[in-house]
């Protein structure tokens, strides 16, 4: 939740290599607009809004109105590229790209860093309690807000 770094540079254009990899094995489309979303997501650290994005999109000549941004979004989602932090409708990049999973999303109340985690623990007892009750979670993530750190209150 600190400041990006050279070595954080480093790891979310491996991210962006990765990312594209996924898409060219699964014969998805990763266009210009939807590389550059999510180079966006991965350079922020942070959840972002959809019209934020589109703001710095416009500025760049990428986009020009919001449902080409959602489109973008909802792509990068269905590959398992980003998530919808519904608390606040933002959008970030997966930390486990293209990965079937669910997570814990560490969002920070003061500066709005966000860290994913995957909890094995948790996200057995979340699968274990919709077998009890027959329900098929079709996503997990879930959202917990607070203090980073470099934040927290003393």
């Amino acid at each position: 939740m600190d400041p990006r770094t050279s070595t954080e540079d480093a790891g979310w254009r491996h991210r962006l290599d990765q990312a594209e990899r996924l898409c060219r094995e699964r014969g998805a489309r990763f266009t210009p607009l939807r590389r550059r979303v999510f180079e966006c997501l991965l350079t922020r650290g942070a959840p972002v809004g959809a019209y934020e994005l589109l703001a710095e999109l416009r500025e760049e000549g990428f986009a020009d109105g919001p449902p080409t941004v959602y489109r973008a979004l909802d792509f990068l989602r269905a590959q398992g590229l980003a998530h919808r932090v519904r608390s606040t409708n933002a959008f970030v990049a997966c930390d486990h790209p293209g990965d079937a999973h669910g997570g814990l999303l560490l969002i920070c109340r003061e500066c709005g860093g966000s860290v994913e985690v995957e909890p094995d623990v948790v996200g057995a007892v979340v699968r274990e309690q919709a077998a009890l009750h027959d329900f098929e979670a079709a996503t997990q993530l879930i959202e917990i807000s607070g203090w980073c750190q470099r934040c927290r209150p003393l």
